[in-house]
């Protein structure tokens, strides 16, 4: 057969290329699906955030993945290769939270992870048709003798970081907000270390990054991957829970595997604010504390928040932008809360009646779609863009990043990024004073 494998674009700030064509990172799904074809099938991958894919091709077998803010163009663009008799596959998040949505777009739906799935749905097509519409995988895989991601298939100059993996699959932690453990479930698996380091060793570049929701969930299983990393002579970032800067040892094998970057979902600077999304691990007394240990090791932080929870008053916005500053995170990201379907979220804001838009398109962390508890909507998403545009205003950029220790060129450039996205999708809001004075 000939299979082809489309990536979608979002309508939003997040996953955008770049004006000179790149991504920030390629992703695994569809690369993954690719080497778990047998070798008689010819797979092809289409990236639809640069160009449409070719709907005029004679594609046996048309697969999509999607993440809820992306769904909207992986519909219209299922809807056109079925009209042209095509059969569409799709899967990921959002189709496995809401099946029956997806199943009015394409002939097939995978619920959850779809390593044992995709192998049958192939030669079930391949032999006169798929035998069901929904495909659900009920348990979880065993994350032991992993396909490779064939990143043959992508255009190589297209990511800014090619080379990305994943080590573990799960949290043990349960955020309100989170579709992880939907997904992945709460239960942390990992893959043998020794595979890890085979496929890093098989793949040339030194320069990598985990998928991981939680690289350190697990400490003992995070110290012996780092140790075998060591000897790589590799760079990499990943995300952590913050609680990793309690444990030195961690920190410093973290350092010396090469993490460079660290992605940590801070979240809030409330204690309450993080108690009503079930985050009480972390402890924002703490946080300076914490974050002058991570770059005494020279890791860059990556600093995730979010503006919306029910203790989130107008003054949130100042005061977390005055945090950010004060404690130097280097790469403060800014998320309005959103009730992604499938999470625990989701089901108490819609219960409470407190989501008022529904179009898949600004479930991108970026757009209001709820009744804030201690705020309009619209205030909430005029904080949010005061918020992203005060903080990547170039003198606070430099007040963060610049520091005695090497690499202050990667987050600039990061940071630099991240300053054009936010003057060109976060436009001044019509009453900056309210913010600056709450």
């Amino acid at each position: 057969m000939k299979i082809l494998l489309v990536q979608p674009k979002s309508s939003g700030f997040m996953g955008q290329i770049s004006r000179s064509g790149k991504a920030g990172f390629a992703r695994i799904t569809l690369t993954t699906l690719a080497a778990l074809a047998p070798p008689e099938h010819e797979v092809v991958i289409h990236d639809a955030r640069l160009s449409e894919p070719d709907y005029e091709n004679d594609w046996d077998l048309v697969g999509f993945t999607g993440m809820t803010c992306e769904i909207p163009h992986v519909y219209a663009m299922a809807d056109r290769f079925r009209a042209a008799g095509k059969p569409v596959v799709i899967g990921g998040y959002h189709a496995s939270a809401l099946p029956e949505e997806a199943r009015r777009h394409a002939d097939i739906v995978v619920v959850g992870e779809a390593e044992t799935l995709w192998p049958i749905i192939l030669a079930e097509c391949a032999d006169g048709g798929p035998r069901q519409e929904i495909y659900r995988n009920e348990n979880f895989i065993d994350m032991r003798a992993m396909a490779i991601p064939r990143r043959d298939l992508l255009d190589q100059d297209m990511y800014a970081v090619l080379n990305t993996l994943q080590a573990t699959r799960g949290c043990p932690f349960d955020c309100e907000y989170c579709a992880v453990t939907k997904f992945f479930g709460r239960s942390f698996r990992s893959r043998p270390v020794a595979e890890v380091v085979d496929e890093i060793r098989r793949q040339p570049g030194r320069r990598w990054m985990f998928l991981d929701d939680n690289l350190i969930a697990k400490p003992d299983y995070a110290k012996e991957l780092f140790e075998a990393l060591i000897p790589l002579g590799i760079t990499w970032g990943a995300q952590a829970a913050i609680t990793m800067a309690r444990d030195p040892e961690l920190m410093d094998l973290y350092a010396a595997a090469g993490g460079r970057y660290a992605f940590i979902g801070f979240e809030s600077i409330s204690a309450g604010a993080l108690a009503s999304i079930r985050k009480r691990f972390n402890q924002p007394d703490r946080y300076r504390e914490d974050v002058r240990q991570l770059h005494r090791r020279g890791i860059t932080i990556m600093g995730s928040f979010i503006f919306g929870m029910d203790d989130d008053d107008l003054g949130v916005f100042r005061r977390t932008v005055e945090f950010v500053d004060a404690t130097r995170i280097d790469i403060p990201l800014y998320n309005i809360l959103t009730p992604l379907p499938g999470t625990a979220l989701y089901a108490k804001m819609d219960a409470e009646g407190r989501i008022h838009d529904r179009n898949w398109a600004h479930y991108d962390i970026c757009h209001s779609v709820i009744h804030p508890n201690r705020m309009t909507s619209a205030e909430l998403q005029n904080g949010y863009y005061w918020a992203v545009r005060q903080t990547y205003r170039l003198p606070h950029i430099l007040r963060r990043i610049v520091r005695p220790d090497p690499g202050w060129k990667g987050r600039l450039g990061a940071s630099y990024t991240y300053r054009r996205k936010a003057f060109q999708y976060c436009p001044p809001p019509p009453d900056p004073q309210k913010y600056e004075n709450s």
